[in-house]
């Protein structure tokens, strides 16, 4: 293939984004508003309205005919074109469990169930995707969230001992044929947590989350960006120098004095790494009451203009589960790799 053909058909695709983007953002629209927002001439915009029409991807409606003369031709994305699955792995207190939610093209969720499991392998995790897609049409893409490290679709240190080691992503990716996403449970959190704020410009945020009976791990938005790192470590804090053992530093966690000493330790070293505006402190280990605690140990270190907010939310289902689904959407939308924003 030529470099031109190549650059026409990336354009091409590009150009398609922009209009199912503006369809979504406006909820019904013309051809002509369509050419507005996204700056396309209205004859670029037509014929990709018409392709998108054929295959079903858009509906027409009633011509909008309020301001007399020809009455325009009204578009809609249709929301239920297709779905995507999104799983979230979760193991607290002993306890294996897997949320899974189908959600429609628009983010809206259509059915979510929550399991509790004894085992969860990648043999169920294959098992359960497989039914889900037998019973939803047009599954477009699965996301799926591990606590553990993953790197290119392989999960590597895991809280859930079965699925480390596991080329999860590679696997199914290749018995589906459907784009399959993979990310740290902190990474999708934070992402989650982040969309939710609905910030005007970018700014960077962080979530650190102390578990019971496992290590704390966080996720890092930088300049409204993820930061994973060159290996997607990026966030694995319980590996900062605690000047202790591993063992050790989880005994010391499940104490009080230990505890605030750790997690203020772990608070500072993010604040001077990244400076966030917020810290969204997570988990079953923290406790409202410490929150002054770990303000003022953070202040002996930390100049009082550069800290940030440290906020306190033990359950962060709804920030995991957002993060998940709108990485797993973006994941069917093209883009040029330098613009790509996760």
């Amino acid at each position: 293939m030529s470099s031109h053909t190549h650059n026409t058909i990336q354009v091409k695709k590009m150009n398609v984004e922009l209009v199912k983007n503006a369809l979504k953002a406006q909820g019904i629209a013309t051809k002509a508003s369509i050419a507005g927002l996204t700056k396309l001439s209205v004859a670029t915009c037509g014929t990709i309205l018409n392709e998108l029409l054929a295959i079903g991807e858009i509906i027409e409606l009633e011509p909008d005919g309020a301001n007399g003369g020809r009455p325009a031709k009204q578009y809609r994305y249709n929301a239920n074109f297709g779905c995507v699955i999104c799983l979230l792995v979760r193991t607290e207190g002993g306890i294996h469990s897997v949320s899974y939610s189908i959600v429609n093209l628009l983010g809206e969720t259509i059915s979510e169930t929550a399991l509790e499991l004894p085992r969860i392998d990648t043999d169920f995790i294959d098992r359960l995707i497989e039914g889900l897609i037998n019973d939803n049409e047009n599954v477009q893409a699965i996301g799926i969230g591990i606590p553990g490290v993953v790197h290119r679709g392989v999960i590597g240190v895991c809280d859930v001992p079965a699925l480390a080691g596991q080329p999860v992503g590679p696997y199914l990716e290749d018995k589906y044929g459907i784009p399959i996403t993979i990310e740290n449970d902190m990474n999708m959190t934070v992402y989650g947590f982040y969309h939710l704020q609905n910030f005007e410009e970018d700014k960077t945020f962080a979530v650190v989350t102390f578990p019971k009976n496992h290590f704390p791990g966080a996720g890092f938005i930088v300049d409204g960006r993820i930061l994973s790192g060159n290996t997607t470590f990026g966030g694995e804090v319980s590996f900062l120098p605690f000047g202790i053992a591993r063992e050790e530093q989880l005994r010391q966690l499940h104490t009080e004095e230990g505890f605030i000493r750790l997690a203020v330790m772990t608070l500072t070293s993010i604040i001077a790494i990244i400076n966030p505006v917020t810290i969204a402190i997570t988990g079953e280990l923290p406790r409202e009451s410490q929150l002054k605690d770990l303000q003022e140990g953070c202040l002996k270190d930390i100049p009082q203009e550069h800290m940030p907010q440290l906020i306190m939310q033990n359950n962060t289902h709804r920030e995991y589960m957002t993060g998940l689904v709108t990485a797993t959407l973006e994941s069917l939308t093209y883009r040029l790799q330098l613009t790509e924003k996760r």
